[in-house]
């Protein structure tokens, strides 16, 4: 098999030719083809058929309601106890709801999600992860709040709740693979749903993590989840993918994606980026606290920017949008 990665520029001294990203803000004049067997080699956008060039270069349609023309910022909040970095905080409706608002004031969609998936992590009941997120999504949208609300689970009685109560779109670590009733349940409210790469469960994904190739690997975990997902009769527009940074992989698997992550483009629908506090970025920054690990996730997420990433899921929403908002104005040389 033939893995087509554009490589993304963001210059402005664009030569002729060259193809935007995605419909995006990123722009190639070459790809790299790369193969199981062989080295990869560097080709220009003019060797490249026609499928091959629209399927790199195409808008993504709306996600959600948003464009997906620039960079959306999806604000995490975890209603849960034991969330690897801010367990506990917001499990009081109080404090979600006053959390939920600030976060609205930056975010383009808030992710709520009542189950921890961090690594070693155990499952919650569906009748518990409900009522920690169905009535916070309620009250949300009883309050007049208009954004986008993606419910963060793998259960199909938690999504269902959560459509009832708001919910706009689905987040789930284990792309419709957790429980079999999921994939009917959103084909039939019409939700887009955002399908991420991960192995195993939270319990166990961290365990001597394998692949032959990470980055193929995910590519094609994702790839047949999106075929699995639209026979499932979820259209192809109403579809995102996650190559799930921190699930199942290890700090070196971490930093390969990261490094290629713009290869997933060639699947034809938008990308998020979910890696803000996570482990990796304490490791190689020597924080062991997830809430100091601010800067390392804003070079993060601006390097995934920098690779066409639509959506970026971040804890610390005012200051990723001040970040990203200056680098939107840095590469372009005026305001967004």
């Amino acid at each position: 098999m033939t893995y087509i990665r554009p490589i993304p520029m963001t210059d402005p001294a664009r030569p002729a030719g060259a193809l935007t990203i995605a419909g995006g803000w990123c722009w190639f004049s070459h790809v790299e083809v790369i193969h199981r067997d062989a080295p990869p080699m560097l080709v220009p956008v003019s060797d490249l058929d026609d499928a091959t060039r629209h399927r790199l270069s195409a808008k993504r349609p709306d996600f959600g309601g948003l464009a997906m023309d620039r960079p959306r910022l999806m604000g995490i909040l975890n209603v849960t106890p034991d969330s690897f970095s801010d367990g506990g905080l917001f499990l009081r409706p109080e404090a979600a709801l006053m959390q939920a608002r600030k976060m609205a004031a930056g975010a383009d969609i808030l992710d709520i999600g009542g189950e921890s998936t961090r690594p070693g992590a155990v499952e919650v009941l569906p009748d518990e992860e409900t009522a920690r997120t169905a009535p916070l999504i309620a009250a949300l949208r009883e309050g007049g709040l208009d954004v986008p609300i993606s419910i963060d689970t793998r259960k199909a009685a938690v999504a269902g709740a959560a459509f009832v109560a708001g919910a706009t779109i689905l987040n789930d670590v284990t792309a419709l693979q957790f429980d079999p009733a999921m994939a009917g349940v959103v084909a039939a409210s019409g939700r887009p749903v955002i399908l991420m790469h991960s192995i195993a469960t939270p319990e166990t994904m961290q365990v001597d993590p394998h692949y032959d190739d990470v980055l193929l690997d995910v590519y094609d975990a994702l790839a047949a989840r999106l075929v699995e997902a639209e026979a499932a009769g979820i259209p192809r527009d109403k579809l995102a993918i996650d190559p799930g940074i921190g699930f199942g992989k290890t700090l070196q698997h971490n930093l390969t994606l990261l490094s290629r992550l713009s290869l997933f483009h060639n699947l034809g629908v938008p990308v998020l980026l979910g890696a803000s506090r996570k482990r990796f970025i304490g490791t190689i920054s020597a924080e062991a606290d997830a809430q100091k690990r601010l800067p390392g996730s804003l070079a993060v997420a601006l390097a995934g920017v920098a690779q066409g990433m639509q959506m970026i899921r971040v804890h610390d929403v005012a200051e990723t949008r001040q970040a990203l908002s200056l680098w939107q104005a840095a590469t372009t040389g005026g305001t967004q």
